[in-house]
This record gives structure tokens, C-alpha cells and sequence, in this order.
């Protein structure tokens, strides 16, 4: 754990560098001070309203296993947010434990249906992105040049891989009982404490995602529900973007998103680092944008975005008896 939170700071300050180089400072602090407070104020607000989206939707890839009040599920989302941003994938181990503690679901059954929900977030992102490059205008701000080619190619190859991951799910669950025999055999050659533990964690894992076999008006709920969570999210970008002088189109959040999605894959303590770096590109790269700008509409989403889960993430901490130093003993437990 220590050697990764390390590696994980120097990450982030190494993005961090690339980020600031070449910044006017100057420029880019007066941009801050300029930024229309209104549009900040809807950006926190948007944010809440996100992660109470995010809650509801995971509400429904639960429902199969249990049904789990939304106060619950709301403040394990926001610990589970808030723990990623100190402690890199924590919040992958604490918002399962803080379900399965006080209802009939396993840890790992848990997991299963985070890891559906980061599919599912996947898709819809694509999605949207085709939406953005094939469907809706142009905006006349984007420029010209190879970004876009680049983008199409690996959006199709990462649309093909959450499909063929998908699949494979799809596939362990609707054919369980054989998997589960496989794993079994592939087990026996390691000890019996080992082996049954990992036995019993690859079984919870697939009754985790028995959502796949809910009904057709279920399935379609959560991908309404991905919807309105990653709206919220364009709406955020583009407040921000407004609050900056920024006159782009609303769709243009939906490339940002896109842009994001890269930039917060990279395991930095509360994405610091990529996100920024991302963000900054995305504008100054497909939309032309003065460059102090970006990087100060690039801080400002981050803050904002980021703060509110913080805040509410220690302050519903203590109500569930957890400690930051609780979260990361479990987190590497979990290692």
C-alpha cells in the first residue's frame, strides 16, 4: 500500500508538471478570479445531483439481491467516491463492505455489480461520444486536424472491449453452474484454506451480477439511469465551461467526457493530475481554447467536482464508525 500511494504521488506530480509548464500564471489566476460564480455555484449543485444519480442506479443493479434503502446507498456512493480520491481504488472495497453489512449481500457480490456499473458507465460515455462525432453538428469552434481520426479509433476499440467483457459476464452468468465447476478444478492443486476462500469470493462474485438476467424494462431503467448520471456530468462541464467565457455547445461536454474518461483512468489520488491534464487538452487541442483558460476551467471543474463528495464522504465517514486509517487497512487487506 505504501509503495503504491507513493508511486501514485509521484504520478500525480509528474502530470501535475506537464500540466503547469508553459502556464502564465498571471493569466491564469486572473481567469479563476473572473469566473462567473453563478455558473460555479450550479456546477456544486449539479455535482450533489450526480452522485444521488449514481446512488439510484446502483440501487437497480442491486434490486436482484436485495433491496437497499437510497439513504444507504447514498452515503456508501459518497464514501466510496471519497475514499478513491485519498486512497487509490479503496472505494472499490468500501462501498461492497458498507452494503453487505447491513444487507443479505456478499462483499463480493458487492464488487460484481460496481464492476457492471463501470461497464455500464463505459458504454454510455462511447455512446454518447457517437453522438457527438457522427449524429449532432459540428461545433464551429472544433478544429481541424488528426484528433478526431485518433479518437474515433480508440473510442471503436474501447467500445469493442466493454462489449467483449460484457459478453464474457453475460456468458459466466447465464452459464454458472459449469464456470463455477471450471474454477473448482482450476483451485485444486492450491491449499484447502486458499482454495475455498477464493472458491467462495468467484461464487458471490456471480450471484453479483445477477442483474443480467432482469427483465428487458429493468436493464433499460439502468441504462436511463447511466443517462441522466452522465447529462448531469455534460451539464457540469458545461457550466464550468460558461462560468470561463467558454460559448461552446452543450454537446461539446459529451468529447470532453470522453476525454476525462482517459484522463481519470490513471491512478492518482483523486485523479489529480489526469483529470487536469485531460481536461485542459481536450479544450485546447479540439476547441482552440487560450491555454491559461483551460487550466483554469480544468482546476475549477476538479474543485468543484470534487470537493462536495469530500466534505459529505468524511462527514457520513463518522456516522458509519469508519476512519480514514479504517479504510486504508481495508483497502489493503483487499490488496
Amino acid at each position: 500500500m505504501r509503495w503504491r500511494v507513493a508511486l501514485s504521488l509521484l504520478l500525480a506530480a509528474g502530470l501535475l508538471y506537464l500540466f503547469f509548464r508553459g502556464v502564465d500564471w498571471a493569466a491564469m489566476g486572473h481567469a479563476l478570479r473572473s469566473a462567473d460564480p453563478v455558473y460555479l455555484a450550479g456546477v456544486v449543485i449539479v455535482t450533489v445531483a450526480t452522485y444521488a444519480a449514481r446512488a439510484w442506479r446502483w440501487g437497480f443493479l442491486l434490486a436482484p439481491m436485495a433491496r437497499v434503502p437510497f439513504a444507504r446507498l447514498f452515503s456508501a456512493t459518497v464514501i466510496g467516491f471519497m475514499s478513491g480520491m485519498l486512497i487509490p481504488r479503496a472505494g472499490e472495497v468500501v462501498r461492497p463492505y458498507l452494503v453487505a453489512r447491513n444487507h443479505s449481500i456478499s462483499t463480493s457480490a458487492g464488487f460484481a455489480s460496481i464492476v457492471l456499473e463501470r461497464l455500464v458507465d463505459l458504454i454510455t460515455v462511447l455512446l454518447l461520444f457517437a453522438l457527438y462525432l457522427y449524429v449532432l453538428p459540428t461545433p464551429d469552434a472544433q478544429t481541424r486536424g488528426p484528433l478526431l481520426g485518433v479518437l474515433k479509433i480508440a473510442g471503436a476499440a474501447a467500445g469493442a472491449g466493454a462489449l467483449v467483457i460484457l459478453a464474457i459476464l453475460l456468458a459466466w452468468h447465464r452459464h454458472a453452474e459449469p464456470a463455477m465447476r471450471l474454477a473448482d478444478r482450476l483451485l485444486t492443486p492450491f491449499p484447502s484454506g486458499f482454495r475455498s476462500a477464493v472458491s467462495r469470493g468467484v461464487h458471490s462474485f456471480g450471484e453479483g451480477l445477477a442483474v443480467l438476467k432482469a427483465s428487458p424494462s429493468h436493464l433499460g431503467a439502468i441504462l436511463a439511469q447511466s443517462l441522466v448520471v452522465w447529462l448531469l456530468l455534460a451539464l457540469s462541464i458545461y457550466w464550468n465551461n460558461r462560468a470561463f467565457g467558454l460559448d461552446l455547445p452543450f454537446h461539446t461536454a459529451f468529447l470532453i467526457l470522453a476525454f476525462l474518461t482517459v484522463g481519470v483512468a490513471i491512478p492518482t489520488p483523486g485523479t489529480v493530475g489526469g483529470f487536469h491534464a485531460f481536461y485542459r487538452a481536450a479544450l485546447t487541442q479540439a476547441y482552440g481554447v487560450d491555454n491559461d483558460v483551460a487550466a483554469a476551467a480544468g482546476i475549477a471543474s476538479h474543485a468543484l467536482g470534487n470537493l462536495p463528495v469530500l466534505l459529505l464522504g468524511l462527514l457520513f465517514l463518522g456516522r458509519e464508525g469508519l476512519t480514514v486509517g479504517k479504510v486504508a487497512n481495508m483497502s489493503e487487506a483487499r490488496s
